[in-house]
């Protein structure tokens, strides 16, 4: 573990003039973005302001970049470094990005929603575009001219039409030059690039393939010892009663802090082994089974009223659906679904005196360290949250609680502590996509027009709940219900329910109007960007030219995402014995200005390949004793003999800002599909996942 000294206090918490940026950085430039806002609300009321950045340019022309997100597989630390190249004029492989640790980056909501090129992006590029003026002046007062006469690339500087070239790092030598952006340095256009939005080789693709990358998993510390937690039997239970401790033996011990119980030993098999041991009794909690779930959730609806609220209303919905010559009214579901990272959680804690570090691969460090304050008792100055490599997140690894564990038991042992999930932990005890039931009702003219459109979500959450259709009489709202599995962020939450739901009902409506689906949403969209990409995935797919012949069904769904916008169309194959299989994804995707083209390919790729699980096979089973298929031998995920061809058609829109891109490719996979299965077998499914079985029912619910 090669992370930089621990400052004083966390600068995030330091007057940006009492920061020891060169007593850890060395001397140089520092130049800040300060942050623009403040973040939304958190579960504690008021957040700091975020969306800063600052970055180090060292004697070595090395540039060290500070941001609050972190990078947990989705490959915005090589898009960021393209931002920062971008406007040093540097070459990519000379810049460092800092990265999700809370003593030295700027305060960060978290890394969620697709935000990271939103709102990193443009923090950096403005520090990155301050410290190139600055380099500018120096060069301008050496060499005895105004700054603009003086050009810059490749990490060096010369006046215009002369020689020789001075290296940032000759500029800077024996500075200690602090410069703020304020907001007012205006970085350079996307339309200008000459470094972003190029094929680029990520700088850490060895370490990657060879096995050199060091994950939080493969972390240790000298004396480190393993903890377990004890874990209640079903959601929300909680310790009637437990019987004495047993004495510590050795290194081996259990302990208890309030609701906590946890154990450390030499090996994770021996703390389980102590915690197995506890005579310990638990409440019992009254939870509904799989078969009283939509009951249950329907008339469970939560407090917050956050979450009970009205969307979107217009016209008068009842009088244009009873008028209406084509109608729908249908209920769409979408089961529990869980994460399943590659990496399951992990923490590892070490104390120094009264302050702890914890290394922990979680997207929302400053939250994290929050919570670990909060628990350990302690300021949270004195609580240090570093961001490893993290083998995936998908939304699942929000909370602090394996944090939380791994300090409360170093804290105990005196020794460092490692405490990892396995396998069925990371089911039975993270939190999982909500259960989503949407009621629609809708009405279509006889022209083909959309004239009603009532769109009701029970417990799937407000993201695309609106969607990108012009209708005159509408009405839409959600409501959250109290979940008996515990639930949280998922990789596009909401928004793939809801364009589920939304893009299956279109295509019903479509086909009872008797019109092509394409030409029905060509009627009826209200996105001009949405529709280019509706376009261009049909021309790549040949949309107009496919043939119909028996048990081949082509499909197409479209939606738009935190900023980006989804168009896919899904051709499938259903067997005599009406097995199904997806032959080919074809999707054209638009998300502003490509930074790093390469990764987004493989990211639209990858959530393609995730979101085939959702759509397909994926779901959480559970009875009232608690979830019933907590292992990969018993929760089916997409394997490679699942995916079908992927074809992407990248859209690269420089008048718009980046927009993030790990979410929005997914959405529009499990309609397509959908509604494919319809066009091959007149079987509409209107439940996620579609086949669990692998076979399409003979008629759809």
């Amino acid at each position: 573990m090669s992370e930089l000294p621990r400052p004083r206090r966390p600068w995030d918490r330091t007057p940006a003039g009492e920061r020891e940026y060169f007593d850890l950085l060395g001397g140089g430039l520092v130049a800040l973005q300060p942050p623009r806002d403040r973040a939304p609300p958190g579960p504690g009321g008021w957040q700091p302001p975020h969306g800063g950045a600052w970055l180090h340019i060292g004697i070595d022309g090395r540039v060290r970049a500070f941001s609050g997100k972190v990078e947990v597989g989705q490959g915005t630390r090589t898009a960021l470094a393209l931002v920062v190249a971008e406007e040093l004029r540097v070459p990519v492989g000379r810049v460092e990005l800092v990265m999700g640790d809370t003593d030295l980056c700027p305060w960060d909501i978290g890394t969620f929603g697709s935000r990271s090129m939103p709102d990193a992006a443009p923090a950096l590029a403005s520090a990155a575009a301050r410290a190139l003026g600055e380099l500018r002046a120096i060069a301008a007062a050496r060499l005895e001219c105004d700054p603009s006469e003086v050009d810059a690339d490749e990490g060096e500087v010369w006046l215009a039409g002369r020689s020789p070239a001075i290296s940032y790092g000759e500029l800077v030598a024996g500075e200690r030059r602090l410069v703020s952006a304020d907001g007012q340095t205006a970085p350079g256009r996307p339309t200008g690039w000459s470094r972003a939005g190029r094929a680029t080789i990520d700088p850490l693709a060895e370490e990657y393939v060879t096995g050199e990358r060091r994950f939080g998993s493969d972390l240790s510390r000298p004396g480190m010892l393993h903890g377990a937690i004890l874990w209640p039997p079903t959601h929300g239970a909680r310790i009637r009663s437990l019987g004495d401790l047993p004495p510590p033996e050795g290194e081996a011990r259990v302990v208890r802090e309030g609701e906590f119980v946890g154990a450390v030993a030499g090996s994770a098999g021996a703390a389980r082994a102590l915690l197995r041991q506890l005579p310990v009794e638990w409440t019992a909690s009254q939870l509904p089974g799989e078969a009283e779930i939509e009951g249950y959730l329907r008339s469970h609806p939560s407090t917050g009223d956050e979450w009970d609220r009205e969307e979107d209303a217009a016209g008068d919905v009842d009088a244009a659906f009873a008028a209406a010559p084509v109608r729908l009214e249908a209920t769409y579901r979408s089961a529990y679904v869980a994460h399943v990272p590659l990496e399951p959680h992990c923490a590892l804690a070490e104390w120094t005196g009264d302050r702890a570090t914890i290394w922990v691969g979680t997207q929302t460090p400053f939250r994290v360290r929050s919570e670990a304050a909060r628990a350990l008792g302690v300021p949270e100055t004195d609580v240090r949250v570093i961001v490893p490599p993290t083998g995936s997140g998908f939304g699942g690894k929000h909370g602090g609680a394996v944090a939380i564990a791994a300090a409360r038991l170093a804290r105990a042992a005196g020794r460092p502590v490692r405490v990892a999930f396995d396998r069925e932990e990371e089911f039975r005890h993270g939190y999982f996509r909500p259960m989503s039931l949407v009621d629609v009702r809708a009405a279509v003219d006889r022209s083909g027009r959309l004239v009603a459109w009532e769109f009701f979500n029970v417990n799937g959450g407000s993201a695309s709940l609106l969607g990108p259709y012009r209708v005159p009489n509408r009405r839409v709202r959600n409501v959250l219900a109290d979940s008996p599995l515990p639930q949280g962020s998922y990789r596009a939450l909401a928004a793939n329910p809801n364009t589920f739901a939304r893009e299956s009902a279109v295509d019903e409506l479509a086909r009872a109007s008797g019109l092509d689906p394409l030409a029905f949403r060509e009627r009826n969209l209200d996105d001009p960007r949405l529709l280019r990409v509706l376009y261009r995935a049909a021309e790549r797919a040949g949309w107009a030219t496919r043939t119909q012949c028996p048990g081949r069904g082509w499909g197409l769904a479209a939606g738009y995402e935190k900023g980006g916008r989804i168009a896919t169309i899904a051709e499938v194959s259903v067997d005599g014995d009406r097995r199904l299989r997806v032959e080919r994804l074809v999707s054209a995707f638009e998300a502003g200005a490509i930074v790093h083209p390469d990764n987004l390919r493989s990211q639209v790729e990858g959530a393609h390949g995730m979101a085939l699980g959702g759509a397909l096979f994926e779901a959480v089973h559970f009875t009232s004793a608690g979830v019933k298929n907590a292992r990969l031998s018993e929760y089916r995920v997409p394997r490679f003999l699942d995916l079908p061809r992927i074809e992407v058609d990248l859209v690269d829109d420089r008048e718009f800002p980046s927009a993030g891109a790990g979410e929005s490719p997914m959405i529009a996979v499990a309609p397509a599909i959908a509604n494919a299965i319809f066009d091959a077998t007149g079987v509409r499914c209107r439940s996620l996942p579609l086949v669990p079985e692998g076979r399409v029912p003979s008629a759809g619910p």
